[in-house]
């Protein structure tokens, strides 16, 4: 089995990720951030991991028009995808590595990430730019998802496909999304970058789908999940959609489906 692409969101996977994963995961903490980044009252913001740009558009409505938003992502797919989808004003789009920001310290009054801190190969280290990058008394607001158990349309999907794989189960949720909820571990990797007393808050939500179908589609299809399922023997990337299907079907119903969201979100300041 090949190392598996935990930031691969190329393809297809950026457009069913924005059209499908974002109203059903990332919509209502979206609201949740900007309306925190609101009441730091910035006069200039940086997005790091803004994938396609649910926080951005958040942010834009939330924020005075001249307070300026820098939007980076380490993937210039989704970035192209966010552009496309369009802001009420404008924002500066840039391809950046969280590890390496492209920019001069103590540049913004505020960093912000939405569901991005997981995907960081050393979250100490990002979290050091982000500090660099912030002038003193600026902020750092993120949020990272809550353990797979606390977030059920994922917690099904999971099942599900750990069922039809048995032998060799798709771990990409557990092991990215939902492997960083530890908060404990969230303020050693803070106390590393140079923060210190962050201010963790357990936040819960509401997921909603059109129907199991669409849900089982947004994670089989529209993250990275979907090349762990593509290479694996036993079940198509169709077939393995369709048993997320079924599963979700049974345990939330037929039709539109609601679901329980959990996250953790994090404040700290330079």
């Amino acid at each position: 089995m090949k190392t598996p692409n935990d930031t691969g969101f190329t393809g297809s996977i950026p457009e069913i990720y924005e059209r499908d994963l974002v109203p059903m995961l990332f919509e209502p903490f979206a609201q949740d951030l900007a309306s925190r980044a609101a009441s730091v009252h910035p006069s200039n913001v940086l997005e790091i991991a803004a994938g396609t740009g649910a926080v951005t558009r958040a942010i834009a409505q939330a924020l005075p028009e001249q307070v300026e938003i820098v939007a980076t992502d380490l993937n210039q797919a989704m970035l192209d995808c966010a552009a496309r989808r369009g802001v009420s004003r404008p924002v500066r789009w840039q391809q950046a590595d969280a590890m390496q920001l492209p920019f001069d310290d103590a540049a913004f009054d505020l960093v912000v990430c939405q569901f991005g801190a997981m995907f960081f190969p050393d979250k100490a280290r990002a979290f050091a730019e982000a500090r660099r990058v912030l002038r003193p008394g600026g902020v750092l607001l993120f949020n990272v998802w809550d353990r797979i158990g606390e977030n059920e349309f994922g917690e099904t999907v999971s099942a599900a496909l750990g069922e039809l794989y048995a032998t060799d189960p798709p771990r990409f949720l557990q092991r990215v999304p939902h492997g960083y909820c530890d908060t404990g571990s969230i303020s050693r990797d803070l106390a590393g970058g140079g923060f210190k007393a962050p201010r963790i808050e357990t936040v819960a939500k509401r997921s909603h789908a059109a129907s199991a179908g669409v849900a089982a589609l947004a994670y089989c299809q529209g993250t990275p999940l979907r090349g762990e399922i593509e290479a694996r023997a036993g079940a198509s990337l169709d077939e393995a959609t369709a048993a997320c299907t079924a599963a979700l079907v049974r345990r939330f119903g037929e039709n539109a489906i609601d679901g329980k969201l959990q996250a953790h979100v994090v404040a700290v300041q330079h």
